[in-house]
Parts: structure tokens; C-alpha cells; sequence
């Protein structure tokens, strides 16, 4: 009984140091004032009534926290899976704003199962396919896509869209309707944001002590919203035309069961549901991982997955839309000082109270202040050490960056990552496509054999050895054929060809007649064929083939024995 118990509660909560409460705390509250706005905003855009953004901010939140993988993401409605329901959701706006609620409910639910099962089918590997370059590519575009978007805020010019192109030409169509006191008011916190969080040293460290620099730097934000809510109620900024949250609606999400459409119906959404199901997961997870790069945490895919999913089933019994890992509400949560899922827990109690008691205590706060906030903690997801490492290191994956980057920024969220992974795949393909087959020689007075162009070797003119650095399948073929043949007219004396088989793990069928084929060639030359180092998986597969049974040459268990026995032949 003990031991269910034990693995019913998290690590995390077993583990918890009382000294991470307080950090914890003020993240959450931070967090959870900072959210309203968006929350409301995002039901807007989702088609729904606005406080249902407060309702997909509760019950999703504390699975996730509970089952998550990682300790500071901030789950919650985003903009992704917001303009995903209201587009696959559109035929059922006209029945009824409670149908349409109910619907959203069972789309949620929908993703949910689909992020569950592929959790319990232990699918988080797809992540694998997700290289460095895409997922840092990804989230430096949705950076830059969110802090532009949040410049309506700052200026009160109605931009919308979902690209960088749609934003800054919906700004420059309204640029008329820029109010001067917003933007003002949001360029100043912006600046004063900024200062807190990338020139503290100066700020606090110049006439603070270490300790107390810190608590000021956290706390600074939440002391910043309490001061915009007072100058806004003295100066009466609402009356001057600043946008501010006004009134929240009261009441919690209650138990409801989503509707249940008919079989047809299902099936039309299921698509959407996986497309949504696979861009929560990619986009969650990116930020999960990002962040437990940084701070040094693991991160389990598979576990992800299911803490999603269950977030998402639990969500949609509970009044609330598709959720995933916000990539805005995650970077406030740890650049507020989160440590553990204790303050996404704070965060749901901020929820709760407003939707109870406090919603007209922030009726005052000006929306430019809520923009600056996550304008200024959105900077630290620009990636750009990973881009300048790559582009030095890895220019495949640098270009992966390039393109999801430029594919976010230019086609919008859904299409960027699919460039993304696009290019990322096809560079993939290419360096499998174009393995490297080094000539090697044998190190003097050793058993070992290196590439004659690295290093100073013994070669024998008889014989040619060449390392195959890569399995052989369809896609390289073809090319590895051409640099054997390649090779033997540049040695053209050695009438003993040993391929060097440690590094291939899997020969197919298409490899498999290609070696066949350059057998029966080296034969009408007068010349063998001989392999040496293959592994027991690969010869389990082709120790009966014409490849082994037809070979003119012999297979040696290592290439010191091929040479010993061939170099005097």
C-alpha cells in the first residue's frame, strides 16, 4: 500500500525543499495575474466566451503539474491550439454558443486520448526526430512572433494575424489608432523590465545586498502590476482611452460531459485532433526541454506525453479547450524564480480567486503593462548561442534552424515547424545518402588501421582497404558503388579489395545486390572481393545471399587477419 502510494505521488512533492515555497509563490501569483488577460483573449480567439480562458487555466493545470515532465512549463490555453478550434470547430459556430462549448470540450478531450495513447505506446522517441537546430529554430520564431504580437498591447493599434508579415501589416494599416498614453505607459515598464532583469547588477547590486538584490529582482514585476493598478485608478487611465481588463466573470468549471457527436461527425475531427495532438506535444515539449537544458533537469518525452494528455482528457470534462506548454506563461514562470510545479499550483489558486472574489481588484490594470511583461521575458528564448554553435559546428542543423526560424516568422506556427522538420529530414537523408569511405592503412607496428589522409600509415600495393562509415540501404547505394569503383581506378595495382564492415549496423536488399553486382565485376577484372569486421545481426542477414555465397574473397573476423593473409598473395 505504501509503495502505490509512493508512485501516485510525484518526485518533485516527495522531494520538496521548503526553501523553493517562496520563489515558488511569488512565480505562481506573478504568473497567474499575468495570464488573465491572455487566458480571456485566447477564448476569444478559440470562438469561446471569454472566461472559459480561466477555465482551461485550472483543472488542465494541476494534471500537468501533477503528471508533467517538467518542473517550471506553465500549461494553458495558447495561441496554437486556439486558432486550431475555432478553425475546425467554424461549421458548428452558428448552432449555439453552448454547442460550440461543448464541442471544444470534445476536441480537447480528443487530443487528450490521442497524447495519452501515444504516451502509453511509448512514442515520445518522435521527439528524437525533432534535431537541436528544428526545436531551437522553432522557439526563437514563436518568440519573435509573440513579442510582435504583443505590441496591440503596447500601442492599441489592432493588429492581428498569425505571421510576422500578417502583424507588421495590420500595424502599419491602423498605425492611425496608436494611442500616445498606452504606448507611453508600455514602453516605460518595457524599459523598466528590462533593466530589472539584464541590469540588476546596477539596479538592485549597487545599494542592495546579495540576498536582497535577489528578492527585489524577483519581486519587482508583481510590485510593478500593484503600482499600475494604483496610478491607474488615481489617474483614471481607463477614461483616457488606456485598455484595461475590466470586470472577470464569477464561477468555477463545473463536471460536464462534452457532446458526443455521431460517428461521421468524429471522424472529420480526428485529423485536427491529431495534427493538434502533434504540435502540443512538438511545441510543449520543445519548451520542456529547452528548459530542462538550462537548468539541468531530465526530461521524459514519454512522460510528457501523458502528463499532456491527461491534462488535456481531464480539461475537457472540466468546461476548458486545448491546452499545451505556453511558451510566454512558461518564460514569465522561470524568470519569476519557479523551481517546482508548485507555483503552476499557485498560479490555479490565482485562477480560482479571481474567478470568486477578485476579479474587479484587476479591472484597472492596463493590458500595455501585461504586454511588456511577456515582451521582456519572451528575449531569453531567442536562441542564438545554438545558431551561432551550429552554424560553426553543424551547418545541416544550422540550416534546420534557419528554415523553421524564417518558416515560423513567414508562414505562422503550424506551417514553420513543418519546414522545420522538412529540412531537417532531408539533411538527414543527404549525409545517409553520402556516407563516407575512407582508404585506410595500417598503422606501423599495430593491429589498428586509420585513413591514409589523417594519418601516417603502412599501405600495401596488392591490397585496398576501404571503412565503410555508414549502413548500407537504397538511399546510398548508388554512391557508395561509385566511390569503391572511384577508388580501385585511382589503385589500380591492388587486385585485393577488403571492405571494412564495422561501422555497418543494417545492409538491405537494394545494398545487397549492389554488392552482389560489384562482386561479379571485380571478377571480370581478375580481381576479389573480400570483407572483413562484419557484425553476428548483419551476417545473420546476409550470410546466405549470393553476397557470402558467391564472394570471390573471404570474410576475416578483423582486418589484421585479412591483411596478414592477403598482403603477401
Amino acid at each position: 500500500m505504501t509503495s502505490i502510494v509512493a508512485r501516485m505521488v510525484p518526485a518533485w512533492l516527495r522531494q520538496y525543499q521548503i526553501a523553493a515555497l517562496p520563489t515558488d509563490v511569488i512565480a505562481g501569483l506573478v504568473v497567474g495575474v499575468l495570464v488573465i488577460p491572455q487566458s480571456l483573449g485566447y477564448a476569444v480567439l478559440a470562438g469561446l466566451p471569454p472566461v472559459y480562458g480561466l477555465y482551461a487555466s485550472i483543472v488542465p493545470v494541476i494534471v500537468y503539474a501533477w503528471l508533467g515532465s517538467s518542473n517550471v512549463q506553465a500549461v494553458g490555453p495558447v495561441a496554437i491550439t486556439a486558432i486550431m478550434t475555432a478553425s475546425s470547430l467554424l461549421p458548428y459556430a452558428d448552432q449555439g454558443v453552448e454547442q460550440y462549448v461543448l464541442m471544444a470540450s470534445l476536441l480537447s478531450v480528443m487530443v487528450g486520448a490521442l497524447l495519452w495513447l501515444a504516451g502509453r505506446l511509448k512514442l515520445g522517441w518522435i521527439m528524437q526526430f525533432i534535431s537541436r537546430g528544428v526545436s531551437a529554430g522553432f522557439v526563437s520564431g514563436a518568440a519573435v512572433v509573440i513579442f510582435v504580437s504583443q505590441l496591440k498591447y503596447l500601442t492599441d493599434i489592432p493588429i492581428a494575424g498569425s505571421t510576422l508579415i500578417g502583424y507588421l501589416s495590420t500595424m502599419q494599416m491602423y498605425a492611425r489608432q496608436l494611442h500616445p498614453l498606452t504606448l507611453l505607459i508600455g514602453v516605460i515598464a518595457f524599459i523598466l523590465l528590462l533593466a530589472n532583469r539584464y541590469a540588476s547588477k546596477w539596479v538592485w547590486r549597487t545599494w542592495l545586498s546579495a540576498s536582497y538584490s535577489k528578492w527585489a529582482e524577483r519581486l519587482f514585476p508583481l510590485i510593478l502590476l500593484g503600482i499600475a493598478i494604483l496610478l491607474s485608478l488615481a489617474l483614471h487611465w481607463s477614461s483616457l482611452g488606456v485598455a484595461t481588463i475590466g470586470s472577470v466573470p464569477q464561477g468555477l468549471p463545473s463536471f460536464t460531459l462534452p457532446h458526443v457527436p455521431d460517428v461521421e461527425e468524429a471522424l472529420k475531427l480526428l485529423p485536427t485532433a491529431g495534427l493538434m495532438a502533434l504540435i502540443i506535444f512538438v511545441s510543449s515539449s520543445s519548451v520542456a526541454s529547452t528548459y530542462a537544458r538550462l537548468r539541468g533537469d531530465n526530461f521524459d518525452a514519454n512522460r510528457e506525453l501523458t502528463g499532456l494528455g491527461l491534462a488535456n482528457l481531464a480539461g475537457g470534462l472540466f468546461q476548458s479547450f486545448a491546452v499545451a506548454g505556453g511558451f510566454s506563461r512558461t518564460a514569465i514562470n522561470v524568470d519569476s524564480g519557479a523551481r517546482t510545479p508548485v507555483a503552476s499550483l499557485v498560479t490555479v489558486l490565482v485562477m480560482i480567486a479571481t474567478l470568486i472574489a477578485f476579479g474587479n481588484v484587476l479591472a484597472p490594470l492596463p493590458y500595455a503593462l501585461l504586454g511588456a511583461t511577456i515582451m521582456a521575458s519572451i528575449i531569453g528564448l531567442l536562441d542564438i548561442d545554438t545558431l551561432r554553435s551550429a552554424w560553426k559546428r553543424d551547418r545541416l542543423d544550422a540550416a534546420s534552424f534557419i528554415a523553421a526560424f524564417a518558416g515560423v516568422l513567414i508562414f505562422g506556427l503550424n506551417t514553420g515547424l513543418v519546414v522545420g522538420l522538412m529540412v531537417s529530414f532531408a539533411s538527414l537523408i543527404w549525409q545517409s545518402s553520402n556516407p563516407h569511405v575512407a582508404v585506410v592503412g595500417q598503422l606501423n607496428g599495430t593491429g589498428h588501421f586509420r585513413n591514409i589522409n589523417r594519418h601516417d600509415v603502412v599501405t600495401f600495393d596488392n591490397l585496398l582497404l576501404l571503412r565503410i562509415d555508414e549502413s548500407l540501404f537504397f538511399g546510398n547505394s548508388d554512391s557508395v558503388h561509385h566511390r569503391i569503383s572511384a577508388a580501385l581506378q585511382k589503385y589500380p595495382d591492388a587486385h585485393e579489395l577488403i571492405l571494412i564492415m564495422s561501422a555497418v549496423n543494417h545492409i538491405d536488399l537494394t545494398a545487397q545486390e549492389m554488392l552482389s553486382t560489384l562482386n561479379k565485376e571485380l571478377a571480370l577484372q581478375d580481381k576479389r572481393l573480400h570483407f572483413s569486421f562484419i557484425k553476428g545481426p548483419v551476417m545473420d542477414v546476409i550470410g546466405q545471399t549470393p553476397i557470402i555465397t558467391q564472394l570471390s574473397g573471404q570474410v576475416y573476423l578483423s582486418t589484421i587477419e585479412a591483411v596478414d593473409a592477403l598482403k603477401s598473395s
